[in-house]
C-alpha cells in the first residue's frame, strides 16, 4: 500500500524560467495542501534575477506538500511541492528515494528526447537536473555517478563537466567562474595549482589571492582561518538595528549590481552631451495625441526620442553592435531590440521592444504602452529583457538633468534623456522661452569610436529640434 502512495507522488521542481539562472525566490503560494490542482494551474509566484514569474504545475492531482516558505531562495532543479496524481501513474524519475545523483546526469546532460516519459517541460529550462549547487551542467565528457554532482556548474563559466578520478587520462579544467579566471589570470596565478574551498570544488577569489600571496605573506593559513572570526563578528559588534536596516540584496537587484559592475569594468565607457530645443517635438506630441490613428496610445517625448534615436542607427548602423571578446570580433546587428529602462520596485530592468526597427509610429506607441504598464505590474517576462542592442533610460522624470549611463552588458550604446525645463534659448536671432533638454550617450569605446558616437547623438538632437527630420531621413 506503501509503495503505491508513494509511486503517485509527483514533485515539481523549480525550473530555470531564463536563460542559465540558477535560483529563485518564492514570492507567494496559491495553493495549500490538501488542494486539488490541474494540469496548467499556476501553483505560485517567484522572484529570480531578472523578473516576477508565476508557474503553472504539469499535472493533476491533490498537493501533498509545499517544500519550502514564502520568501525562500531556492536553487534550480529543487523539488518545490509534491503532489498526488490521479490515478497512481510511477514517478520513478522525479522521487528522490531511486537515486536522484543517478537520474540527474542524464537529464542535464542528455539531448531532450532522453528525458523520462510523463515529464512535460512547462517553462524555459523546465527539467533542469537536481543539484545541491547553484550551476548548470554542459555537455562534456561522461562523468561517473558519484561525481555527477560535483561536475555540475554553470553554463556562464564556458566548459563542461569536470571529473574528479585520479585515474582520468586527462587533467581536469579546475571549475571557476569568469571573472575568478580573469583575476587568476591578471596575478599569473595558475587555476590548477590552486586549492578550491567553494562549494563542489569551486575557486573562489580569496583562494586565487592566497595562492598568489605565499611568496610575500610566509604565513596565509591564519589569516584565513581569522577572516572568518573577525568578519562574523564585526556586524554583530557595530550593527545597532534601531539605527540601521539591512536589506539582502537578491533577486533583480542582485542581478543588475553584477551586471553593472561587469560592464564598468570590462568596456571602456565614454559619455558625450548635447543640449537641444525641443518645443518643436513637444507640439508635435500634442497634434499626435489627436490623431485618430494613435488614440487610445501611449503618445509623450519618448515616443519620438525613440523614434529619432531609430532614425540615427539607421543613418549610423555600426553603432548597433556588440563586442565579442571571445573570438575577437565586432558583431554588427542587422536588427533593433530597443530597450527602454524602467524603474520598478524589485530594482530595474530593462526590456526591450523586439525589432523595433521594423515598427511604424503607431506600433511603437502600443509596443511602449505595453512594456511599460507590463513593467510596473512586474510581470515582464525574462524573454522580453534578453536579446537588447541599444536602450534608452529616461532621467529625466526624476527632473534630472542627465547622467552618465553605464551601458548593459552586450551593447554598444544607451541614451539617457535629461528632463525637458522651459529655458532661455536663443532662437531667430533673439532670447526666447523654449523647452530645452540634455542628452547624453554613452558608449563602448572598443567598437565606437568619438566620430561615431558624435554622428549619432547630433542626428538624436537634430531629429528632436526639427521633427520633420523624421520624414525626411526615414
Amino acid at each position: 500500500m506503501t509503495t503505491m502512495t508513494e509511486a503517485s507522488v509527483r514533485e515539481f521542481k523549480m525550473p530555470d524560467v531564463g536563460e542559465g539562472l540558477t535560483e529563485a525566490e518564492i514570492l507567494k503560494w496559491y495553493v495549500q495542501a490538501g488542494d486539488t490542482v490541474t494540469d496548467g494551474q499556476v501553483v505560485c509566484e517567484v522572484e529570480t534575477a531578472k523578473a516576477a514569474v508565476e508557474l503553472p504545475i504539469p499535472y493533476d492531482g491533490v498537493v501533498r506538500e509545499l517544500r519550502f516558505p514564502e520568501g525562500t531562495t531556492v536553487d534550480v532543479g529543487t523539488a518545490i511541492i509534491s503532489v498526488d496524481v490521479a490515478g497512481g501513474a510511477p514517478a520513478a524519475p522525479e522521487t528522490p528515494a531511486e537515486a536522484p545523483e543517478a537520474s540527474a546526469a542524464p537529464d542535464a546532460s542528455e539531448a531532450p528526447e532522453k528525458k523520462p516519459e510523463g515529464r512535460q517541460p512547462v517553462l524555459v529550462g523546465y527539467g533542469v537536473a537536481a543539484s545541491s549547487t547553484k550551476r548548470r551542467p554542459r555537455k562534456g565528457p561522461e562523468v561517473p555517478v558519484q561525481q555527477a554532482s560535483v561536475a555540475i556548474q554553470t553554463e556562464l563559466n564556458g566548459h563542461g563537466p569536470a571529473g574528479t578520478s585520479p585515474a582520468a587520462t586527462e587533467q581536469p579544467r579546475p571549475l571557476a567562474k569568469p571573472p575568478v579566471r580573469k583575476l587568476a589570470k591578471d596575478l599569473g596565478v595558475d587555476l590548477t595549482t590552486v586549492i578550491p574551498s567553494g562549494p563542489d570544488g569551486v575557486i573562489t577569489r580569496e583562494d586565487v589571492h592566497a595562492a598568489a600571496t605565499p611568496a610575500e605573506a610566509p604565513a596565509p593559513e591564519p589569516a584565513v582561518t581569522q577572516a572568518p572570526v573577525s568578519a562574523a563578528a564585526a556586524p554583530t559588534a557595530s550593527y545597532d538595528a534601531a539605527r540601521e536596516t539591512r536589506v539582502p540584496v537578491k533577486g533583480v537587484r542582485k542581478a543588475t549590481a553584477a551586471a553593472m559592475v561587469g560592464s564598468a569594468f570590462t568596456a571602456p565607457h565614454v559619455t558625450e552631451f548635447v543640449t537641444v530645443d525641443v518645443t518643436r517635438t513637444l507640439k508635435l506630441v500634442e497634434e499626435l495625441k489627436q490623431d485618430k490613428d494613435l488614440q487610445g496610445l501611449r503618445v509623450n517625448p519618448l515616443l519620438l526620442i525613440a523614434k529619432a534615436l531609430l532614425v540615427a542607427i539607421k543613418r549610423n548602423p555600426d553603432i548597433n553592435a556588440s563586442w565579442d571578446e571571445t573570438n575577437q570580433e565586432i558583431v554588427l546587428k542587422h536588427y533593433v531590440n530597443l530597450g527602454i529602462a524602467a524603474a520598478t520596485p524589485r530594482g530595474l530592468i530593462v526590456p526591450n521592444i523586439k525589432d523595433a526597427h521594423t515598427k511604424t509610429l503607431p506600433q511603437l506607441a502600443e509596443s511602449l504602452g505595453e512594456l511599460v504598464a507590463t513593467a510596473k505590474e512586474g510581470r515582464t517576462s525574462p524573454a522580453a529583457m534578453q536579446g537588447g542592442t541599444v536602450t534608452i533610460t529616461n532621467v529625466g522624470v526624476f527632473g534630472v538633468d542627465t547622467g552618465t549611463p553605464i551601458l548593459p552588458p552586450g551593447e554598444a550604446a544607451i541614451l539617457a534623456v535629461g528632463a525637458i525645463k522651459l529655458q532661455p534659448w536663443v532662437h531667430k536671432g533673439k532670447v526666447k522661452p523654449r523647452q530645452v533638454t540634455t542628452l547624453a550617450l554613452s558608449f563602448d569605446h572598443r567598437l565606437v569610436d568619438g566620430e561615431l558616437g558624435s554622428k549619432v547623438l547630433a542626428d538624436v538632437a537634430a531629429v528632436l529640434e526639427q521633427p520633420k527630420k523624421l520624414i525626411t531621413w526615414a
